[in-house]
């Protein structure tokens, strides 16, 4: 980072874009592999960001964009702590945002789709022991991601630096044509539940005098 600064002078943008997916259901995955994922998919781009922001803050302006998932708001079974690392990701970055807006500093969390990458590709993900009594599961999982349709990457740059040209850019930024549809489902589910539930919800409030 320090020498990044000292090539260019200053620091506009840091993409913070570093991530892979453990295959795997809950019951599956060990705990050496959960702790791996979050070291990458979570502690690193904490480290990143807090060596940024000291030179970030010293020049009084830079955008952070971090790179998190439309998984970051709604959940898949098999890659569930994927899933977990990618609402931690979003949860710490949401604070950021707060923490370091009168530094002058501004934060955007990109939320991808599925992209016809290497992300995806047996290469690039990691495999927990599979149990015989999640084959079925598994085996509906890798259909339906192969039957899903994929972004070009080749199409997003020019939403990115509409982003970061933006006077007041958002927190939150979908890429592609996904994600809104299936979030706006899950949270109506969610409100709908919340809902149902809120007389119970409110009993547990409830204030002796």
């Amino acid at each position: 980072m320090q020498q990044a600064h000292a090539h260019f002078g200053k620091l506009d943008i840091v993409l913070n874009n570093a991530g892979y997916s453990l295959v795997g259901t809950i019951e599956e995955a060990r705990a050496e592999e959960i702790r791996a994922l979050y070291e990458t998919n979570v502690l690193g781009p904490v480290a990143v960001i807090q060596a940024a922001l000291p030179l970030l803050r010293q020049q009084g302006h830079g955008h952070i964009l971090g790179v998190s998932s439309n998984l970051g708001h709604v959940t898949l079974p098999v890659i569930g702590y994927y899933c977990s690392s990618k609402w931690a990701f979003e949860a710490i970055h949401e604070s950021l945002a707060e923490e370091v807006k009168h530094f002058g500093i501004k934060v955007t969390i990109i939320e991808p789709g599925a992209y016809a990458t290497e992300f995806g590709s047996q290469q690039s993900l990691k495999f927990a022991e599979s149990l015989d009594i999640y084959s079925d599961l598994k085996a509906s999982f890798a259909e339906n991601l192969q039957n899903l349709e994929k972004g070009d990457p080749a199409a997003t740059p020019q939403a990115l630096f509409t982003i970061v040209d933006a006077p007041a850019p958002p927190l939150r930024f979908f890429l592609g044509n996904q994600a809104l549809p299936w979030t706006r489902s899950a949270y109506h589910q969610r409100l709908a539940e919340w809902e149902a539930w809120a007389e119970v919800s409110n009993t547990a409030q409830s204030v002796t005098k």
